[in-house]
């Protein structure tokens, strides 16, 4: 893990427990060395993230007697756990993955942020479990298994991601979001969920322009304690309206000047960003850099990627996050982004169109399965996606057919699984335990509203095993910190307990922030269609790359696993339909995954 932390390392071992650490230096660069202890060596910590309120922690620790020797805010945490144990998590306001060591109580605590914004894995061995901030560190152990579960993989090919807590391979977890995790003298182990997102509205006592003030000034102080360094801090620009804000709330916060950073391809087939990039640049006196990468460039690292990325995810634009991050490494440290303000503020078109749709099945009554069936024909007939997509949830409730922002039940690899599948991967998976992952959260909101439901399941599932896991990996494989201040727990908070309408209003997304914001980001930037770093995967799919797909797809080393049909695989390729591009760009990361993590070469 040395691309995590390559400025210095340490371990701390005792009887039966043992840390190591490897350091990206943010904070006090000079005292701030891990593992880390107490005054009298009786508590150890190791930590990956940041604490952005550690400064007012740690005055309140030393007016309660507590003795520092660093002024790190990795010590913050030890002492915070003396005064409150396991709970010490509730106090924190940050990212992080930290374990600590009880020598007294003989306890292991291992501890997630609210969001996922930092990964923590475990491996449940035959008398041991070990943990780390990427599944490779576990790897290097012979101890640990390399044993995929098949049910694991129908679960990646439902989300083009994995949701929850599980991996491809066996008895290696995620810790999720919100949890702690306790390992108790005698072996047993406790999970423990200590934060819930509640989307339950507050009472509507405020007018439109406080509501308005009031998000700015929250995000004015989540973006200020977010640029707490001591190293140079930069912008990742998209061209949007997130990390443009992001840009413009900052400049008036620091007399340090700012670098900003985008990407761009050398295609046509795609919507260039860096334009609106260098128009947010200008407009708020950043110095800014761009690249751009070829079709070649995004092949050959696709490897690398999935060995960076671990787990695996159906996320062409983490390959652009790569090459920008890589490019901002010769500048920065630390990188700040927009991610997190769709999803907080309902900024995606899925959820404006889904809740409408919703509406207007209300509106059809017991006509709902007669108007379902037709638009479903229609779909076939004229080979329309929309037609096709939205004709089976006629009939069909939100709870039962929205798996997550981007997955529903319809997709190739739940329509066509009696063909995509072997005989013998059908009786080793179950359909119904892949969708169940995510309905269990859906469970959990039916006291919510419509759109609520949306953002409440995406917030456990979408946001940390998508979203966030590419974010993370994809800056820290350079050595780049990424912080991300839309998903401060108390703007998400404030954020959920706004009414409906403050969120999608008519056919407007985001409302409230765009509202906020509007005075703030150029116009041009305001009024602009979302894009977000697109990639033209399908159009190199289907051109560029198209005889290296067939290649590795037809080899016999994949098609020997025993997964699929053949002929089905094989009648997916030769067809490479713009349609089909997720579930090719799906299947290629699978079987890289599976050449780099799983096969004895590997090993």
């Amino acid at each position: 893990m040395s691309h995590r932390g390559p400025d210095d390392h340490g371990f701390y071992t005792s009887g039966r427990v043992g840390l190591g650490f490897r350091r990206l230096s943010i904070i006090d660069l000079t005292t701030g060395h891990q593992p880390i202890s107490n005054e009298d060596g009786s508590v150890w910590i190791v930590f990956n993230g940041e604490i952005y309120n550690y400064q007012n922690l740690r005055q309140e620790l030393i007016s309660k007697g507590h003795v520092f020797k660093t002024k790190t805010d990795t010590e913050v945490i030890v002492h915070l756990y003396e005064e409150h144990g396991s709970e010490c998590v509730q106090k924190l306001r940050g990212m992080f993955g930290f374990a600590i060591w009880d020598s007294r109580q003989q306890t292991l605590l291992l501890a997630r942020d609210r969001v996922g914004i930092k990964p923590l894995y475990y491996y449940r061995g035959r008398n041991f479990i070990s943990f780390a901030s990427e599944i490779k560190a576990m790897l290097a152990d012979s101890d640990v298994e390399r044993e995929v579960d098949p049910q694991v993989i129908d679960c990646f090919l439902t989300y083009y991601y994995v949701p929850g807590d599980r991996t491809l391979l066996r008895n290696m977890h995620k810790l999720e979001p919100g949890h702690t995790l306790t390992i108790n003298a005698d072996g047993t182990t406790q999970i423990k969920r200590y934060w819930d997102l509640d989307f339950s509205p507050a009472p509507l006592s405020k007018t439109q322009k406080e509501m308005e003030q009031e998000l700015i000034e929250l995000l004015e102080e989540s973006v200020q304690l977010h640029m707490i360094s001591d190293v140079p801090v930069g912008f990742l620009l998209s061209g949007g309206l997130d990390s443009t804000a992001m840009l413009s709330l900052a400049v008036s916060k620091t007399d340090l000047p700012i670098s900003t950073f985008t990407l761009g391809f050398s295609s046509d087939s795609v919507v260039d960003e860096r334009p609106f990039a260098r128009l947010a640049a200008e407009r708020f006196g950043s110095k800014h850099y761009d690249i751009t990468i070829s079709p070649n460039e995004f092949v050959s690292f696709l490897p690398t990627y999935v060995w960076h990325m671990e787990e695996p995810v159906c996320q062409p634009p983490a390959i652009n996050l790569y090459y920008v991050t890589k490019l901002a490494s010769s500048h920065v440290k630390v990188l700040i982004s927009g991610e997190g303000g769709d999803e907080a503020f309902a900024g995606y078109e899925n959820y404006r169109n889904t809740f409408w749709f919703e509406r207007l099945k209300r509106g059809c009554g017991p006509l709902r399965a007669s108007v379902g069936s037709g638009m479903g024909s229609l779909g076939k007939a004229f080979d329309s996606r929309v037609l096709t997509k939205y004709g089976p949830r006629m009939a069909m409730p939100l709870e039962r057919y929205y798996l997550s922002r981007t997955s529903t039940p319809f997709q190739l690899f739940n329509r066509e699984t009696g063909t995509l599948y072997s005989r013998e991967m059908l009786q080793r998976v179950n359909k119904c335990e892949s969708m169940n992952v995510v309905q269990r959260h859906m469970s959990n909101a039916s006291q919510f509203g419509l759109l609520e439901k949306m953002l409440y399941v995406d917030t456990k599932t979408w946001l940390p095993d998508n979203l966030l896991v590419k974010a993370d990996k994809m800056t820290m494989a350079s050595s780049v910190e990424l912080r991300v201040p839309f998903l401060d727990h108390k703007v998400l908070e404030y954020a959920a307990a706004l009414p409906r309408n403050q969120k999608v209003r008519g056919w407007t997304m985001k409302y409230l922030a765009r509202k906020a914001l509007k005075t703030r980001v150029p116009k041009e930037i305001l009024d602009r269609k979302k894009a977000g770093f697109p990639v033209p995967v399908t159009s190199w799919l289907r051109h560029d790359l198209r005889e290296w797909v067939r290649g590795l797809l037809l080899d016999k080393r994949s098609l020997g696993r025993g997964y699929f049909e053949p002929a089905a695989i094989e009648r997916l390729v030769r067809q490479n339909q713009a349609a089909n591009s997720q579930d090719i760009f799906a299947l290629v990361v699978l079987e890289l995954w599976h050449r780099t993590f799983a096969d004895k070469a590997a090993a």
